[in-house]
């Protein structure tokens, strides 16, 4: 195609603004056409969107490449001449597209050279025809850049998309790069509307042809006048339907210009009263509709896979829903029965109904400091015999419960040995005697143990029998007293912490429950640790922080240790919180102030959870 090449779309006309003989034919060349910008304007009924039809009539003429965006469903008629293909939203079109067809269309235009209708009249989502458009519009500017074949993109209302006021969308942002760069690369734009003063005026002053049909708006008129000159602004207002003032970059001057009719069927004509006859319109090759209809068979079926898999998703979360439910209500059963068989332990052991948990814990600190009971061994686990079954002693039948464990029925079980009655492994007699397998008045169940006169009987245990070990209850308590008066002498002499801080005057509570935590078994502390760094969290969690397994009966005995002893609490939900300064101000019998208590517990911290960081 040669530069010179021209299309003839009017001719000269006579009247006020006119500066050439009438009837002369008025041509636009066809590169400046295809490849540049222009401007066509003018109010309704006063033939813009005739003279856009005309220049599509010419161009499809000539076997030149267009793609038109139709806003008001106007442009079918050009069925009527030429096999263009018509897309949009609805049935009339020949089929039906979305934004995920737009790379086909733009690929059909370019590189097959279709001449194509883009019908977005026919959405009822305006943000789904904004999308359309703006992702037609970047595909023929990104395939324009490699293909450098002139092609001419036409936009009705072109106001909606590149307003002179407000924000501009995504479809005017790529317009006006259409406009700004698209030359370089062959894609020319046209720009269609009734009202230039709501246009972008940096688009209409770049354009390289404008078209003014009848304006009557004073603010339109007022835009005549500063790209004209103020005689057109009168003059525009007296046009004929299907007369213009045309501008443009090829001629010297402003012509008075009457466009020729259009040939094809006028769809964007007023009804009248006559009978709404449509004329037989041009089918396109079923093979461009089969290229479209497959992507749209792709898109409906992924559509169904994906409504498929939103079903079994909601079928799963129903269902995770009931498990949630289910596990909560075995959480709350199993608290029943925790304190069901707390209320059965509290029964059974009978000396002293109305002893709580804390009771026991403050009995116990109380005996230690007598020299009654011996630190609990720090090699025996909490977790191994939480849910066990008390094991019955080896000289008789009577069932005699584990307090080597940590927690569960051992815990519940420990009021036994502070009453002096015989646990497996090393209990202590009421006495102060210590005597594996003694009664409770200090008697040898096996016959040779230590009886109330407070002899000591150590019993060892081997796999074939059991062998006593005679020992002295006063050199016992002998050496309870040596380990309380040295504790005593150090307090005196004023011991510090890591940091400085005196703890030599701390009362006597503290040091209790300082004792307490240090006896704990190393995961049950560090269980306590977690707790303390990490705030409110689940017994599995704090368990498997402090190297234990996922076994939830071993983590529930444990954290049962710390619940009894008061170092956590329950805060709700299955989770766990830290209360040691709590604990303080409670065992110091509320003396405390917060502060103080804060510091206190910050001390036995120092002192003992460090040994499980």
């Amino acid at each position: 195609m040669a530069e010179t090449e021209h299309i003839t779309v009017a001719d000269t006309s006579s009247g006020p603004g006119g500066m050439e003989e009438p009837g002369q034919s008025v041509d636009i060349p066809v590169v400046e056409l295809l490849t540049g910008r222009g401007f066509i304007t003018g109010k309704s009924g006063s033939g813009k969107s005739n003279t856009a039809s005309v220049v599509a009539e010419k161009l499809l003429d000539n076997g030149f490449g267009l793609l038109i965006v139709d806003i008001d469903g106007e442009y079918y008629g050009l069925k009527e001449e030429y096999e263009i293909l018509h897309v949009g939203g609805d049935e009339e079109c020949d089929i039906q597209v979305t934004h995920e067809h737009a790379g086909k269309i733009a690929s059909l235009a370019l590189e097959q050279n279709v001449p194509i209708i883009l019908d977005v009249s026919s959405f009822l989502d305006e943000a789904e025809a904004e999308t359309l458009l703006t992702e037609v519009a970047k595909q023929l500017f990104a395939k324009a850049k490699k293909q450098k074949q002139p092609f001419l993109l036409l936009v009705e209302e072109c106001h909606e998309w590149i307003p002179e006021k407000g924000g501009m969308g995504e479809v005017g942002k790529m317009l006006i790069k259409i406009g700004k760069r698209g030359r370089k690369h062959g894609l020319g734009i046209v720009g269609i509307s009734q009202r230039p003063a709501d246009v972008k005026k940096d688009y209409i002053t770049q354009c390289d042809w404008l078209v003014w049909h009848r304006l009557t708006w004073n603010n339109d008129t007022k835009v005549v006048g500063r790209i004209l000159d103020s005689q057109y602004a009168d003059a525009v207002e007296d046009l004929n339907d299907g007369e213009a003032f045309m501008m443009t970059d090829w001629a010297e001057q402003v012509r008075r210009v009457q466009f020729h009719r259009k040939q094809t069927f006028d769809a964007g004509a007023t009804p009248g009263l006559d009978d709404f006859e449509r004329p037989e319109l041009k089918s396109v090759s079923e093979d461009l509709v089969s290229e479209l209809e497959t992507i749209s068979e792709e898109k409906q079926a992924t559509e169904s896979r994906i409504k498929e898999l939103r079903e079994e998703l909601d079928k799963k979360n129903s269902r995770i829903a009931e498990l949630e439910t289910e596990l909560q209500d075995a959480r709350d059963l199993q608290r029943m029965a925790e304190q069901f068989t707390d209320a059965l332990v509290g029964h059974v052991e009978g000396t002293n109904p109305g002893r709580t948990a804390k009771d026991e814990m403050r009995r116990k600190r109380e005996r230690r400091r007598a020299g009654q009971v011996q630190p609990a061994d720090a090699d025996t686990t909490a977790a191994d015999s939480a849910a066990e079954d008390p094991a019955p002693d080896s000289a008789d039948d009577d069932p005699a419960p584990d307090t080597t464990s940590g927690g569960g029925f051992g815990d519940a079980f420990s009021a036994f040995a502070d009453d002096g009655v015989a646990m497996n492994g090393g209990s202590e007699a009421a006495n102060g005697a210590s005597a594996t397998g003694a009664t409770a008045d200090g008697a040898s169940k096996n016959g040779d143990g230590a009886t109330a006169d407070g002899a000591v009987a150590n019993e060892s245990t081997s796999d074939d029998d059991s062998q006593p070990v005679q020992g002295s209850s006063d050199a016992a308590l002998e050496a309870a007293l040596a380990a309380v008066a040295e504790e005593e002498e150090a307090g005196e002499g004023g011991a510090e912490t890591e940091d400085g801080e005196a703890t030599a005057y701390r009362p006597e509570a503290v040091r209790d429950i300082e004792a307490d935590i240090a006896d704990l078994e190393d995961k049950t502390r560090r269980m306590l640790t977690y707790y303390r760094d990490h705030g409110p969290g689940t017994p599995l969690n704090a368990h498997f922080s402090a190297g234990g397994s996922g076994d939830r009966t071993a983590a529930y005995a444990r954290n049962r240790t710390l619940r009894l002893r008061g170092a956590v609490e329950h805060v709700g939900r299955g989770k766990y919180d830290y209360r040691l300064a709590e604990l303080v101000h409670e065992e110091s019998d509320e003396t405390l102030d917060d502060e103080t208590a804060r510091r206190y517990a910050t001390q036995i911290e120092r002192a003992v959870l460090r040994r499980a960081d």
